[in-house]
């Protein structure tokens, strides 16, 4: 996979990514530096399969909004509660921006929340057409260019920063990095907020719950370890999830990841009914 110094390489919800860039290419790359309060970074995935079966992928969704730019189907996406996938065959690209969590609000002055399962034309906020995205982002140049092309539509919409936007950045960057927090009431008192408050805010700027959040990143931590070999203690590994039940934590896991602990640790995993998403962030 190629290898740029401003490239993020962590698997942010993509399961078995090591088998995934065997089939594809994932370049990400950071936006200009006046976006950086609002977008982690682009994304661009490029294959080529002809001749090969199609390839499945299976994604566990980040708390974030995406500009996914594809051909006939670009749009905003609004971030969703469960595992996708995105079936890679033929020959393609997909180019998506990647917001932080809280980072689109500023942009969309809507809940979040609005978005759930109700994917956004991009004309209504960017002031230009899918179509010419397709064009620019879809077409045969070097991925600097393209990037150079995003900011500049990206920047001529520039909202301003926004506190509670970098407020709830920071709160769900809190719950990815520290795999102790596991109740909403513990997020509340790390910040000092009432949990109404917090549940207002993550509808208003995240458009899922806190404890949704806490849910996804602490399945997500899971099927890494399954996945890293760093566990085959089930019942540990569901008590060290803040689990007390491990039948639900084996409910919670099939419901987001799609398989059981015991399948996934197999190498089996069901096909979701949110099937085809293109999002591979």
């Amino acid at each position: 996979m190629k290898q740029t110094k401003q490239q993020i390489t962590p698997s942010l919800g993509i399961l078995h990514l090591d088998q995934g860039q065997l089939q594809y290419q994932l370049t990400r790359l950071l936006p200009a530096d006046q976006l950086k309060p609002f977008v982690r970074h682009y994304w661009m995935v490029s294959w080529n399969l002809e001749g090969s079966e199609s390839y499945p992928q299976h994604v566990v969704p980040n708390p974030c909004v995406n500009l996914v730019v594809e051909r006939n189907k670009t749009f905003f996406f609004g971030p969703s509660d469960r595992k996708f996938t995105y079936s890679i065959h033929g020959k393609g690209h997909v180019f998506g921006v990647k917001f932080k969590p809280g980072g689109f609000y500023p942009f969309l002055q809507a809940p979040v929340s609005t978005l759930y399962g109700k994917p956004l034309e991009v004309s209504s906020l960017l002031g230009v057409s899918a179509a010419s995205l397709e064009e620019v982002l879809l077409g045969d140049i070097p991925i600097e260019q393209k990037v150079k092309h995003m900011d500049q539509v990206l920047s001529a919409c520039l909202p301003a920063e926004d506190r509670e936007a970098n407020l709830i950045h920071n709160i769900v960057q809190h719950i990815e990095q520290d795999r102790d927090i596991l109740r909403v009431d513990e997020l509340s008192t790390r910040f000092n907020l009432h949990t109404r408050k917090l549940q207002r805010l993550f509808s208003q700027y995240v458009g899922l719950s806190p404890k949704t959040v806490i849910q996804l990143y602490r399945l997500q931590n899971a099927a890494e370890c399954i996945e890293q070999g760093l566990t085959c203690d089930l019942s540990q590994l569901s008590q060290d999830l803040g689990y007390h039940d491990q039948s639900h934590f084996i409910k919670d896991f099939k419901s987001v990841i799609g398989s059981t602990p015991e399948e996934y640790m197999q190498g089996s995993e069901s096909v979701p009914s949110d099937k085809g998403r293109s999002r591979l962030e």
